[in-house]
């Protein structure tokens, strides 16, 4: 599956999710963009799951027709997110078409 990491999390994530080719915004050169056209971007690119840590991304954006999901994480430690790597992984492979998917990872918090 193809992922993109949003460019809140830390670059870390994007190597410890085996079996899928993962790439972060800032690698792409997409950051600044704003999610309505992040998400068009990262359709048109064939990313398959958008993860990020923005927890009003649900509220702000219809997936209903869109050909991408998102994961959602409720922290952008590393120390933590790596604790919950299974969580997210199981998150990502569930995630289908329009779906919007929330991973406790424990408190959030901006850093």
């Amino acid at each position: 599956m193809k992922v993109l990491l949003d460019e809140n999390l830390p670059h870390q994530l994007r190597t410890n999710l085996p079996g899928h080719d993962a790439s972060t915004v800032r690698y792409l050169g997409w950051h600044g963009l704003k999610n309505g056209e992040l998400m068009r971007a990262a359709e048109s690119a064939g990313f398959e799951v958008f993860i990020t840590s923005d927890q009003n991304l649900s509220y702000q954006q219809n997936l209903r027709d869109r050909s991408i999901g998102v994961v959602t994480l409720t922290a952008q430690k590393w120390s933590v997110l790596s604790m919950n790597l299974e969580k997210i992984l199981a998150a990502v492979d569930r995630t289908n078409s329009g779906s919007f998917e929330t991973v406790e990872c424990g408190e959030f918090r901006r850093e």
